[in-house]
């Protein structure tokens, strides 16, 4: 289950692949990709507003948040990210960066360079095709969010957002007999489905004592998939796997 077992480009070619069917041809592309690991402390950024990058980073193992903050510095977490994303996609096109992304937990990440990212778009266009959809996968997810933390209460914020995280971590091999690891604080989880650090505490207690989850240092325990995607009005549809249906 561990991601550091995997290259790389191994990790990003599953993901792709989960969206967007890529030929051996493509994938052989993608293996070829030079990339640069390195490793980085809990809350460390990895990139930050206004930042030109000249690299995307690949998630190889951890978790990381795409965030903002108001003049006051209370942040709002809009987006993370696990194993095989990348985070910071966008920066192949956008020059400047309009949101930061920092680390969850310590994270391993291999960095490619732009110039890189676009001369194997230039050569195989599926590749580059495949990229935009993984912006797109995005946008849609960054709509589900918006939806899920202004318009649901916090106990099915909640559901819905661990039944998103079963579906994409399995994706990449991270989930066994519906079970999976997320090293993220109460904090994070408050500020991820806008709501209080308190409030957290309270509705996971609920869905521990509904049976809802079970939880076990860092490892999320699902005992019933199909009533906790009840409870989270949970439809995958906005994550446009190839083989939608369930987890």
């Amino acid at each position: 289950m561990k991601a550091g077992l995997h290259s790389p480009q191994t990790l990003m070619i599953r993901k792709l692949d989960s969206i967007f069917p890529l030929s051996a041809e493509e994938r052989q592309a993608l293996q070829g990709l030079p990339v640069q690991v390195t490793l980085f402390k809990a809350d460390q950024d990895i990139v930050r507003i206004g930042d030109r990058p000249s690299q995307c980073c690949v998630l190889l193992e951890g978790f990381t948040q795409v965030y903002k903050l108001t003049a006051e510095g209370k942040r709002q977490i809009m987006a993370l990210h696990v194993p095989g994303d990348i985070p910071d996609l966008q920066s192949l096109h956008l020059k400047v960066l309009d949101n930061s992304v920092a680390t969850i937990c310590p994270c391993t990440l291999g960095f490619i360079q732009h110039e890189d990212m676009r001369r194997v778009c230039e050569r195989y266009p599926r590749i580059a095709a495949a990229f935009w959809r993984e912006t797109l996968v995005d946008a849609s997810i960054f709509r589900e969010w918006l939806l899920n933390i202004g318009r649901r209460e916090a106990y099915t914020r909640l559901a819905h957002f661990l039944c998103e995280f079963l579906v994409r971590l399995k994706v990449v091999g991270l989930v066994e007999d519906d079970t999976f690891d997320l090293p993220i604080t109460q904090v994070e989880l408050a500020d991820a489905i806008a709501t209080s650090n308190v409030h957290v505490n309270r509705v996971l207690q609920a869905m521990r004592a509904n049976g809802l989850i079970q939880t076990r240092g860092t490892q999320v325990i699902v005992p019933d998939w199909e009533r906790l995607k009840e409870e989270g009005e949970f439809d995958p549809l906005y994550l446009h796997l190839q083989q939608e249906g369930d987890a």
